[in-house]
């Protein structure tokens, strides 16, 4: 056939690949974009069109003037807005799915009750379009229902992931009442496990599918922050099985279609599922209609066939006579580069430099949010590039596309630098380990480890006289010359807390994280894990929990779970005593163990990674303080204004470092690390030397209110508190001085972490070498809700939220007032604004608070005849409220002493600050006009 011309519809980074891809063809004359891109703009065969895309007849009107042979449409929108029906009717050709189909993607509780209907396997659900029966649908489930899918007369469709039951609720209040979205919101089941999207062609019969990708939603590093459109994607996922992938090409894809076909809306185009692999097996999040960005700008560039080709064979129905082939080894990686601010409203017009560099690399940067501006190219939306490597394996492809990152600059430009790392710590491990049978249970890589059951029977886990091995290949694990490195944990007295707390979800993750975090001490990085528990009268519930929690934390380390064992004690044994052991083995190559544990030397900084967990011996203290204490586990936790329970708190499991951070560990920066499960005194002496002392500053950090509170319930001395516990401290550094800064932020990449302290010259004070300074302070530091005369007994009579009434005063000249507002709203919060009150009328601030339903309250200083006559009325109006604590944002008057006396203790001052950055000068200015995203504020009591 003659050369065509093509339009795709579209401005993404998606459509610069579809253009990029489509412009290979010999067939392909000329691809227009509409709008397009600085990407699209007059590069080779393809060039950008202003077309009004929304109008339907103007499309049509412009492909038959410019002799359009084929049109693409890219955003979903205007799929489920039928612009394929009304092109094909007017005798344009056009790939991509009716409107009818393309509700599947466009209309959430559509799809759910297809997929219901042909049992499919999904998330369960439900659909609601008032908001009181939504919440009362969330708080009665047994599963966590908190994934809310609003979808509205604007076409916009909105995900929220809600952390609890209670913030669901307000999601829901707040959708249904912006009639943006509104008309509909579907409730769906929070699933957990592997994430993934399987794409196809289809032509309404056969299914031809591409390789599997896996997006990266989060904006930050290690899954943290806002959810995003996608910030990155790499293709294909190594580490699903061969098997995995027929069953969901035929139980999924085909069956989809299928069921399309025969509901009479056959669906022609591409086909995108999002799933997850959960324990249960393999369920569908979502669909979307076309591909999606940026998994498509890692699919295309692996496609072998002429795309044109493609298309036209599933236009036309004949797609299992041309079906696509994809490239055999080899790996892409796409990095999203986006603007500081997204995914929120961002800055525009930034220019973009560097691309050329990426080119000369052999990248693909496909342009997102850019334009043109006097011929440079500068940003003009979120999503800004998506930089591209295609290269041998997934290692080398990673490596690639972070260099051309690096060689790209705009201002502000915010990406991930752990695109992929899921990839490469998933390769060394299967998706599941378990040691089941069932079809979707065993997706274990054959080379690696193999069982055996030796024995009568292995009946639920429980060996009767026989036992269970398990082998691993080293070899296969990429090792040269390993040194093997074992660690055996037990959760005595945690174990007993949990039974009487009657709560064993955590107990799993503790045990695997105690074993973990000791290996990566040595440099070593896990491989396998078995665990032992012996119990007097076996629960078959229990047992199952704590594997699961096993199981679960075995993934995220990126280590197998070769399975437990289970012994039945005899008689003597007390019922329900139970003790529960782990063993971890890793492994390290010859050269990296950390040997130099006792470096440290004077001048070096200690550093201390943030966990909230309580370990192994302080147990035994938690035990006795439980006996005497006026609590129980199932009393709300101190501070928590009772949304968990005391149990909930005292079981949270410590934090399993990540293997991430091994990189860190071995660059030759870091001179000891040591986990603080046996106290925090005990955590610091195993890298310290005995020739040296080390001094702490208990205010650098943040200590979790459950210190507080076993600090005071347990009347125990400092001292004690830091031999016992961790003190929200779960690991040591030590660190030369000038490199500190460099470590800290490495490692604050990945999770919490602070300067906590500096080596010193040996004290010859009598004790220990260890001075923990302010720590009796920083345990005394506790919410507000202690000052307002202690509550706690209040909030055991009535278990529901106890918030403390807030009222803050302004003048109408400070920003903070929309902060505090969103923060009150936060779950967990314990704070309640109940009035506003400003001494100037007519300001921007009372207007925030009528906006958020927030009562307020004009007092205008110039109408008294003195100062005493001013307070007297704003005491009478904060009595009227029932006000407990007042905050001053921003509040220009003095006021008077008896005021301040009457109210002691009972009023905050808030303030920005940035002044430890900013060394001079006008210190709210300058860190805004540099460029600085820190902010930060400084709290005081007014007295």
């Amino acid at each position: 056939p003659m050369a065509e011309r093509v339009l795709v519809i579209g401005s993404g980074a998606r459509e610069h690949a579809l253009a990029w891809k489509l412009a290979q063809s010999p067939h392909v004359k000329h691809v227009f974009v509409a709008p397009g891109n600085a990407g699209t703009a007059d590069n080779g065969k393809i060039s950008n069109s202003a077309v009004l895309v929304s109008n339907h007849t103007i499309v049509t009107q412009f492909c038959k003037d410019h002799n359009i042979g084929l049109v693409l449409v890219g955003p979903e929108a205007l799929l489920a807005a039928g612009i394929v029906d009304d092109l094909r009717a007017a005798g344009v050709r056009c790939f991509g799915p009716s409107a009818r189909a393309a509700q599947l993607a466009s209309d959430s509780s559509s799809s759910k009750a297809f997929l219901d209907r042909h049992g499919i396997p999904t998330a369960r659900w439900k659909a609601f379009s008032t908001p009181q029966e939504a919440c009362r649908f969330i708080i009665s489930t047994d599963f966590p229902a908190r994934v809310l899918r609003a979808r509205g007369p604007a076409a916009r469709k909105e995900v929220t992931i809600a952390a609890s039951k209670e913030e669901a609720c307000r999601a829901v209040q707040e959708i249904m009442q912006d009639r943006m979205f509104g008309e509909m919101v579907v409730i769906e089941e929070l699933l957990q496990g592997e994430e993934l999207s399987c794409s196809c062609f289809t032509d309404g019969v056969t299914v031809a599918s591409m390789p599997p990708a896996q997006p990266h939603k989060r904006l930050l590093d290690g899954d943290q922050g806002p959810t995003t459109a996608g910030m990155g994607a790499y293709c294909p996922v190594p580490q699903v099985p061969e098997a995995l992938l027929e069953q969901i090409r035929g139980a999924i894809l085909q069956h989809v279609v299928d069921s399309m076909r025969q509901e009479g809306a056959a669906y022609v185009g591409v086909l995108q599922t999002g799933l997850m692999l959960t324990k249960e097996g393999v369920k569908i999040l979502n669909f979307k209609c076309q591909f999606g960005d940026p998994q498509c700008q890692v699919i295309l560039p692996l496609l072998k066939n002429d795309f044109y080709e493609v298309i036209q064979a599933t236009i036309d129905g004949k797609l299992c006579s041309s079906m696509p082939a994809w490239s055999e080894n080899r790996t892409a990686v796409c990095v999203v580069m986006a603007s500081p601010g997204y995914p929120g409203d961002c800055d525009k017009g930034m220019e973009v430099t560097g691309l050329l560099q990426a080119k000369e690399l052999g990248l693909e940067v496909f342009h997102a949010g850019t334009a043109l501006k006097d011929g440079r190219v500068v940003t003009s939306g979120g999503r800004v590039l998506s930089v591209t490597a295609v290269r041998q394996d997934l290692m080398e492809a990673l490596a690639e596309a972070n260099r051309g990152v690096a060689t790209i600059h705009f201002q502000g430009a915010t990406f991930r630098r752990d695109i992929g790392h899921r990839g490469l710590r998933l390769l060394q491990q299967p998706l599941y380990v378990s040691t089941g049978t069932g079809p979707a249970q065993m997706f274990l890589p054959a080379s690696h480890i193999w069982a055996i059951s030796d024995g009568p029977c292995r009946k639920g886990g429980r060996s009767e006289g026989g036992a269970f091995a398990a082998f691993f290949d080293l070899k296969a694990s990429g090792y040269e010359d390993p040194i093997l490195v074992s660690q055996t944990k037990g959760l005595g007295a945690k174990l007993q807390v949990a039974q009487v707390c009657k709560r064993h979800d955590t107990l799993g993750q503790e045990l695997v994280a105690l074993c973990v975090n000791d290996l990566l001490a040595q440099g070593a990085e896990p491989l396998f894990f078995l665990s032992h528990l012996a119990c007097g009268k076996l629960d078959a519930e229990v047992m199952e929990t704590i594997k699961e929690g096993i199981a679960e934390a075995c993934r995220s380390a990126g280590c197998a779970f070769l399975g437990g064992e289970v012994t039945e004690v005899a008689a003597p044994c007390p019922p329900g005593h139970c003790d529960l052991a782990g063993f971890a083995v890793g492994a390290v190559e010859r050269g990296q163990r950390l040997l130099g544990l006792q470096r440290a030397e004077e001048g070096d900084v200690l550093l201390g990674l943030g966990s909230p967990g309580i370990h192994g011996r302080g147990f035994g203290v938690v035990r006795k303080i439980l006996l005497t204490s006026s609590l129980s586990c199932s009393s709300p936790a101190p501070g928590s204004c009772g949304d968990t329970t005391l149990g909930d708190v005292l079981l949270t499991p410590g934090r399993m470092f990540s293997p991430a951070l091994l990189p860190v560990l071995r660059s030759g920066h870091v001179k000891g690390f040591a986990p603080t499960a046996e106290g925090l005194l005990g955590g610091i002496s195993r890298v310290l030397p005995e020739h040296v002392s080390a001094v702490l500053d208990a205010l650098s950090w943040k200590i979790p209110e459950i210190f507080c509170w076993l600090y005071k319930e347990g009347n125990l001395s400092a001292e004690e508190m830091a031999q016992t516990f961790p003190c929200g401290i779960g690991a040591i550094l030590v660190v030369q001085k000038d490199l500190a800064q460099h470590v800290l932020q490495d490692i604050q990449r990945q999770q919490e972490a602070w300067l906590i302290g500096k080596v010193v010259a040996p004290c010859h004070t009598a004790g220990s070498h260890i001075e923990v300074e302010n720590l009796a302070e920083a345990l005394q530091l506790s919410s507000p809700q202690q000052l307002l005369n202690d509550t706690t007994a209040e909030s055991q009579s009535q278990p529901r939220k106890r918030k403390v009434k807030v009222a803050v005063l302004v003048s109408g000249t400070g920003t903070a007032l929309p902060a505090l507002i969103g923060s009150a709203r936060e779950p967990g919060s314990c704070a309640q604004l109940v009035l506003v009150i400003s001494n100037k009328p007519g300001v921007e601030e009372l207007r925030s608070a009528a906006r958020a339903g927030i009562p307020t309250r004009v007092i205008d200083h110039k109408l008294y005849g003195s100062r005493s006559e001013f307070d007297s009325t704003i005491d009478r109006v904060l009595e009227e409220f029932s006000v407990e604590l007042i905050c001053l944002s921003g509040f220009m008057r003095v006021l008077s002493s008896p005021f301040l006396r009457k109210w002691k203790g009972k009023i905050l001052n808030a303030s920005p600050s940035l002044f430890p950055l900013i060394k001079d000068g006008n210190a709210h200015q300058e860190p805004l006009e540099s460029g600085f995203k820190v902010t930060g504020c400084t709290v005081h009591f007014v007295l």
